[in-house]
């Protein structure tokens, strides 16, 4: 996987916080960011294949899906002290968001979380 590749995450946050600005709070978005970074960079260094985001706000809800094309769910992983930063973006959606999930599909898989939070 070429470095280049991981520069999308950047660019993904960015694209989240302008379609965040007028549409959901600030403190919710940062976390949305963060999220989504880990889902995406999972996707890009895990399946070598790209990724889709798609972000959708409704009353009181952010969801932000992260879609695959790579058949097999996330491991579960549990990093040790060793592991630098390793490991940890299932652990923070599965700590700070409100759900998460993975659905899967015939080709590849979403990974999803939600926050709870009020429009402005």
């Amino acid at each position: 996987m070429a470095h280049t590749d991981l520069a999308a995450v950047g660019e993904v946050r960015s694209a989240l916080r302008e379609f965040l600005r007028h549409r959901w709070q600030a403190e919710p978005t940062e976390v949305a960011e963060l999220l989504l970074s880990e889902l995406v960079t999972n996707a890009l260094i895990h399946t070598r294949h790209g990724a889709v985001v798609t972000a959708s706000v409704a009353p009181a809800r952010l969801r932000v899906e992260v879609r695959d094309f790579v058949s097999g769910l996330p491991l579960s992983y549990v990093p040790n002290a060793d592991d630098g930063t390793h490991g940890r973006g299932l652990l923070l959606v599965r700590s700070l968001a409100d759900a998460w999930g993975v659905n899967t599909h015939a080709l590849g898989k979403v990974v999803w979380f939600e926050l709870d939070g009020e429009r402005p």
